[in-house]
């Protein structure tokens, strides 16, 4: 697997790509915790699950239908969420009609539930697509649980990395060289290209 530090650069480099705003906060802390979740599966170590067990390491949770699972949970909160900014009646006590009142949000909760599915299905599955380009391990569960087969990518430049204990070491630190070199210099390349490309902001005309 990458690092854990390393699973962020994708959301992040969503956010940098995107325009102001467009991913809040809140969204943005929800895809680092996606790209990330996966590692937690760790724990089947201390359990004694065997790594190739499909609950134990790159198993059910580097699936793709645990990324869908999460972007589902971050669907419905987004959908509460966002029904908060219903308007409610105004000071006077008046209620505006239905149409009025109905069509923003209505229109804003969906946006928002859209967006957070698809921003964070990409970043946790995300965090599979790298695992399999790593060159150690066992592959990832992707199509968890139809089959428990493990997954490799065709081209794997990215160095596994070492277990917690070994993190602070010659083997880590060639690790994130390896990240830095195959993960955080590609995508901070892309974002630069797609701002660069990106038009010009429409600079509003003097009326006088």
């Amino acid at each position: 697997m990458p690092s854990i530090i390393t699973h962020a650069a994708v959301p992040l480099a969503l956010w940098c790509a995107a325009d102001r705003d467009r991913i809040p906060p809140r969204l943005l802390t929800a895809g680092v915790i996606a790209a990330m979740l996966p590692d937690a599966d760790v724990l089947a170590f201390a359990l004694h699950v065997p790594y190739a067990d499909a609950f134990g390491h790159r198993g059910a949770s580097h699936s793709l239908l645990f990324a869908g699972v999460l972007a589902a949970l971050a669907a419905l909160l987004a959908f509460f969420g966002s029904r908060r900014l219903w308007p409610a009646p105004d000071s006077s006590g008046s209620r505006r009609p239905w149409s009025a009142v109905l069509r923003q949000p209505r229109l804003a909760s969906t946006t928002s539930t859209v967006q957070a599915t698809v921003f964070v299905f990409v970043c946790a599955a995300s965090h599979p697509l790298l695992d399999a380009m790593t060159s150690g391990g066992l592959g990832v569960a992707l199509a968890w649980p139809w089959s428990e087969h493990r997954f490799f990518a065709p081209w794997r430049p990215i160095r596994v990395s070492p277990f917690a204990p070994q993190f602070f070491s010659a083997r880590g630190l060639a690790t994130l060289l390896s990240e830095l070199r195959w993960v955080w210099l590609p995508l901070a390349t892309a974002v630069i290209a797609w701002k660069l490309i990106q038009p010009a902001p429409a600079v509003p005309r003097n009326p006088s």
